[in-house]
C-alpha cells in the first residue's frame, strides 16, 4: 500500500510541473508589445476609478460641510430662542430650547469630526491622483521607446533566424553545390583554352623555327658558293699575273715543319685535358 509521504511528494512534483509548464506557456505568449499596451491601458483604467473615487470624496465632503454648516446654524438658531424665552420670563421653553440646542450640538461635532477625516482622505486621493497621473505619463513615454527597442530585437532575432535557417537549409546547400559546380566547369574551360592555346602557340613557334632555319641554310648557301667561286682556278689571262709574282712569293719565309709539330703536340695536350 503508498503511503501518505509518497503520495504526497509525488503530487507536489506533479504541481511543480504543471506550475513550470503554465509558467512556460505564459512566458512564450507575452507579447511585449500588447502587454505594454495593455499595462498602459490598465493605468488608464485605474486613473479613471481613482478620479470617480476622488469625484465621490469631495461630493461627500461638502455634503458633510453643509450639513455640519446646517447643525451648527441650528445649535446657535435654539440658543437664540433659548435666551428668548428667559428675557419673556418663560423658563421651561427656554429650557426646550437649550435641549435642542444641545442635540445640534451633538449632531455638529459628529459631522465635524467626520468631515475633518473625510477632508483628510480626500486629500490622499487628490495626491494619489497626481502620483498616478505622473506614472502614466511616464509610462507612456517609456512605452514608445520600449516598444522601439523591442521591436528592433524581434527584427534582429528573426535576422539571426533566418540567417541561421539559410545556413542550414537544403535549397541554400543545393545553390552552393550548384555554385561549385559552375567554378568547376568555368576552371575546366579555361584549362581547355590554355591547352588549345599552347598547342597553337607551339605550332607558330614551329613555323619560326622553320624560317629560322631556312634562313640559317640560305646564309650557310651563300657562303659556300662564295667560297667556291674563292678557291676556284685562275683564268690564262691570270696565269701571266701569277707568273710574275713567283718571285714574290720565293721570298716569302718557308714555315717550318717543327713549329707546326710543336703547335699540333700542344693542342692534343690541350684536348686531352680537357
Amino acid at each position: 500500500m503508498v503511503s501518505r509521504d509518497v503520495l504526497m511528494g509525488f503530487f507536489d512534483r506533479l504541481s511543480r510541473l504543471l506550475r513550470a509548464n503554465l509558467n512556460d506557456l505564459v512566458n512564450k505568449a507575452e507579447d511585449p508589445l500588447k502587454i505594454l499596451d495593455q499595462s498602459v491601458a490598465d493605468m488608464q483604467s485605474d486613473l479613471v476609478k481613482l478620479r470617480q473615487a476622488v469625484a465621490l470624496a469631495i461630493a461627500s465632503q461638502k455634503r458633510l460641510r453643509s450639513q455640519a454648516d446646517q447643525a451648527e446654524k441650528q445649535t446657535q438658531s435654539w440658543y437664540e430662542r433659548a435666551q428668548l424665552a428667559l428675557q419673556k420670563g418663560e423658563e421651561g421653553l427656554a429650557r426646550e430650547a437649550l435641549v435642542r440646542r444641545k442635540a445640534f450640538q451633538e449632531s455638529f461635532d459628529g459631522l465635524d469630526k467626520q468631515l475633518k477625516a473625510q477632508e483628510g482622505q480626500v486629500e490622499m486621493l487628490k495626491r494619489s491622483l497626481v502620483k498616478l497621473e505622473g506614472k502614466i505619463a511616464e509610462a507612456k513615454t517609456k512605452k514608445d521607446m520600449l516598444k522601439a527597442r523591442a521591436q528592433a530585437a524581434k527584427a534582429q532575432q528573426q535576422l539571426q533566424s533566418a540567417v541561421g535557417d539559410m545556413g542550414s537549409s537544403s535549397a541554400m546547400a543545393a545553390f552552393e553545390r550548384m555554385e561549385d559546380k559552375v567554378e568547376a566547369l568555368e576552371a575546366t574551360g579555361l584549362a581547355a583554352a590554355e591547352l588549345a592555346g599552347a598547342g597553337l602557340e607551339s605550332q607558330f613557334a614551329a613555323l619560326e623555327d622553320g624560317d629560322d632555319l631556312d634562313a640559317e641554310l640560305n646564309l650557310l648557301r651563300e657562303r659556300l658558293q662564295g667560297g667556291a667561286q674563292a678557291v676556284a682556278l685562275p683564268s690564262a689571262e691570270n696565269a701571266s699575273a701569277e707568273s710574275k709574282g713567283q718571285s714574290t712569293n720565293d721570298q716569302i719565309e718557308q714555315v717550318k715543319v717543327s713549329e707546326i709539330d710543336e703547335d699540333l703536340e700542344k693542342l692534343k695536350n690541350l684536348m686531352d685535358n680537357s
